[in-house]
């Protein structure tokens, strides 16, 4: 346990020490500013960690998030952080039968043959492949002009569409962000595995239909689509964990105070000193900040300042089951695609468009979808560093599984029961597409255990503190404002003139971006 050796009062303090706050603390101190971070857990990172989940397994495993697509390369080189992430190639592998046959839609990276002639095979012509093209050409104009706006004020719905300029664009615009992007997805593809594919991205950590017309599932692939201004996600060299470690050590750089196992239990807005109340080795204590940065969920933050209130969507949750394993061998695809090609990328199972929304009614009603939606993808094929000398000399290999439409309320009336009942269909699942079963290949630790660990919306809420487990802390924004007296917000503003969030349930905010954090501190330096 650290002693309490903190000042009482602070230019800034940071309650929750995820990777946000932690952008945000860098930021202000690093132009001279105090800055204090609260964090509960033993350690600073939120859900952008790398721990060694199994037993005499030196594999350092990204538990909750796990690939980087929304962090703008300017804040990598804003604070001189030593964190790269590389491209996937094969970007997804999709595997079907057909006639009784095994085969795979593989998407490249890197050889436009290769997928055209794997679209050709899916559908015997390349109507589908056309329209695919036709379609991601139309969500590149997206990334191009929305993802510079991220790191600037906001601006209105009107000046962002107004960036949307030719015919094609405005046909952009109207397709993902004016209607529910099912509508878009069935009047440009007919194979249901394609439709599937596309929808992913709307619903990977949201709980929506294709036609929701809340549009939430148009925000979500709004911010897959536009990642890295192009729409790639990638492996973060040296694990997600890498990025908290470099962060920590420009914060001690920078002279930012953090303080682990300090749970902030309430925030006394003032308008000269604000007041955050922690506790503290069994103590409860307090501190003043000029300035008080919010990295925890807005339904959390409002039990916690007063005249702060949020509306409570009962739909909007966490939505995902998050399966970490590590294998002795990869396992061979029925399909003719060897084991490097099928795992690199995305390997998608049951994601065929009508058994996601089949999933999702299915969920809706509280029953565990029968054929749950979920994606596969092997790190290590990317980035083995995080496997020791010995795992990489014996063919070790990390896999993790991300599910869909597994929202937090399947998982209240029973978490532990329900887990075992998820983790055996999606093994059930894979295996319908492997020569090897893929129980065969999961590795055993030290005690003779299968490494496999498995965590739902539940574990996260209890583990993390984040009210129903909610991996963007609550439903994406649009990144502009509706009105203009909004218009030169930076996005972090709740209605007090010296508390703001920076977190990811601020405008702009989900995934390991950095992006609520760098607005925050930009907010407080008065940019």
């Amino acid at each position: 346990m650290q002693s309490l050796n903190i000042r009482k009062s602070y230019d800034v303090v940071v309650a929750g020490g995820g990777h946000n706050g932690l952008i945000a603390a860098c930021y202000i101190a690093k132009a001279g500013r105090s800055v204090l971070v609260l964090e509960q857990q033993d350690k600073v990172g939120g859900t952008a960690v790398s721990e060694q989940l199994f037993p005499g397994i030196e594999a350092q495993l990204s538990v909750y998030a796990y690939l980087v697509g929304m962090l703008p390369q300017k804040i990598v080189s804003d604070l001189n952080l030593d964190f790269q992430f590389r491209q996937r190639d094969p970007a997804s592998f999709s595997p079907f039968e057909k006639n009784g046959k095994h085969q795979g839609l593989l998407i490249s990276n890197s050889s436009q043959s290769i997928t055209k002639n794997s679209f050709e095979q899916l559908t015997g012509n390349l109507n589908e492949y056309d329209s695919y093209c036709k379609f991601h050409r139309l969500q590149k104009y997206l990334g191009k002009h929305i993802w510079p706006s991220l790191l600037e004020p906001m601006q209105t719905r009107e000046e962002i569409k107004n960036r949307f300029q030719t015919e094609e664009e405005k046909l952009a615009w109207k397709l993902f962000i004016e209607q529910p992007l099912g509508v878009a997805i069935e009047e440009f593809f007919d194979s249901d595995l394609v439709r599937g594919l596309v929808l992913t991205d709307g619903v990977i950590g949201t709980f929506a239909h294709p036609h929701d017309p809340s549009l939430q599932q148009n925000r979500t692939f709004l911010y897959h689509l536009i990642a890295n201004g192009s729409g790639d996600w990638c492996v973060p060299v040296g694990g997600m964990g890498k990025l908290t470690q470099q962060l920590v050590t420009q914060c001690q750089k920078f002279g930012v105070d953090i303080l682990n196992c300090a749970e902030v239990i309430k925030i006394n807005p003032d308008p000269e000193q604000a007041i955050v109340q922690f506790q503290y080795n069994n103590q409860e204590s307090y501190v003043r900040g000029n300035y008080i940065l919010a990295n925890i969920a807005p339904k959390k933050l409002s039990q916690l300042l007063p005249g702060y209130e949020v509306v409570n969507d009962p739909k909007d949750v966490g939505s995902f089951v998050k399966i970490n394993m590590v294998l002795s061998k990869l396992p061979r695809p029925r399909a003719n695609y060897d084991s490097v090609q099928a795992f690199t990328g995305t390997f998608h199972i049951n994601e065929g468009y009508q058994n996601i929304i089949h999933s999702y009614n299915m969920a809706i009603q509280g029953v565990i979808p029968e054929q749950p939606p979920g994606e596969f993808y092997c790190h290590s094929l990317t980035d083995n560093s995080i496997l020791s000398p010995l795992l990489k000399a014996k063919g070790y290999q990390t896999l993790t599984l991300f599910g869909l439409e597994m929202p937090y309320t399947l998982f209240i009336p029973d978490n532990e029961t329900n887990k075992k009942k998820v983790l055996a269909l999606y093994l059930k699942a894979v295996n319908q597409y492997l020569l090897d079963p893929i129980e065969d290949c999961i590795a055993r630790d030290e005690n003779g255990d299968f490494c496999v660990d498995i965590t739902t919306p539940v574990d996260v809420e209890r583990k993390m503190g984040i009210p129903t487990g909610h991996v963007f802390h609550q439903a994406l924004s649009w990144p502009f404002v509706e009105s203009e007296e909004e218009r030169g917000m930076w996005g972090v503003e709740i209605g007090f003139d010296n508390i703001f969030l920076c977190g990811s349930g601020a405008k702009r905010g989900g995934c390991v971006s950095g992006i609520p954090g760098h607005n925050a501190a930009m907010k407080i330096l008065g940019y």
